[in-house]
């Protein structure tokens, strides 16, 4: 475990974070937002890939479960990030997500689907509705923490 965490564990952390900031440019977020919002999708691809390492499951509870928690994790912190910055949420949600979209299983969908193999292609279609699935219900989720947190703050 240590081993993972301190070569391919950081590893990962760093290339989420300069994937999520790269995003962010794309979108055209302000500025003054990259830096934080690239620490919020780093920690999200690294709960995820932390999950995706330690849960004895199968392939597919470990990909719904460590989205699940990673969403959870992108918009509890999204909504910390967007009161400290006093800023809207969505633009520290919408960059850090793209480290967990599953655009991998989608192009295997469809290369599949093109190549003769349906069956393949409807496993990994299934994946990918998982994983959608599971992405929204953590942003609601971390949504009624959020209200929560600001409830009891209140």
């Amino acid at each position: 475990m240590l081993h993972w965490l301190l070569t391919n564990g950081l590893l990962q952390l760093a290339l989420a974070y300069l994937a999520t900031a790269g995003f962010g440019v794309l979108l055209n977020i302000p500025r003054r937002a990259l830096n934080l919002s690239g620490w919020v999708g780093a920690a999200g691809w690294f709960t995820y890939e932390l999950l995706y390492y330690l849960l004895p499951a199968s392939i597919d509870v470990k990909l719904a479960v460590g989205n699940l928690i990673a969403a959870v994790v992108i918009g509890v912190a999204s909504g910390m990030a967007a009161h400290y910055k006093q800023m809207p949420m969505i633009i520290f949600n919408i960059p850090s997500l793209v480290p967990l979209v599953p655009g991998g299983q989608s192009y295997r969908v469809v290369r599949n689907l093109v190549t003769g193999h349906p069956n393949v292609a409807y496993q990994y279609l299934g994946q990918v509705v998982i994983i959608a699935g599971v992405i929204a219900i953590g942003f609601l989720i971390a949504e009624f923490f959020n209200r929560l947190a600001w409830q009891l703050i209140r």
